[in-house]
């Protein structure tokens, strides 16, 4: 059975940092392109970003470009999302998310995490 646990978030002040990461089992893990994914209440899901299955290529919306980095550890089965400088804008629940496809679109990702809430406050 496979599973994506999410931990780190919580709740930050503007401008503040958190790391979140994802531990994953059940996959062979270095075979899947990761993922994160973020909603805000009222609002769809957007892709935040993504790292190949290597980790020799990243990806990021540009919402969060400069400010967030994405890492993973494939000895450890887990993937990282840096996030510096945050703002009230950021505050969602953040999934991550792995896939064999492509690592853009939402409908390629075949296993999803249960999500963990980050709040920036202004």
């Amino acid at each position: 059975q496979v599973q994506l646990v999410e931990s780190g978030g919580g709740l930050v002040q503007a401008g503040g940092s958190l790391r979140l990461s994802c531990a994953a089992s059940g996959l062979t893990f270095h075979n899947y392109g990761m993922g994160w994914f973020r909603q805000a209440p009222g609002k769809e899901r957007e892709f935040v970003g993504a790292i190949s299955w290597s980790g020799s290529m990243t990806y990021y919306a540009d919402s969060v470009k400069g400010r967030f980095t994405i890492s993973r550890d494939n000895a450890k089965n887990t993937v990282y999302l840096q996030m510096n400088s945050l703002e009230p804008e950021d505050t969602a629940v953040y999934y991550c998310a792995a896939t064999d496809g492509s690592v853009y679109y939402s409908y390629e990702y075949d296993y999803w995490g249960q999500g963990t809430q980050v709040t920036v406050s202004s």
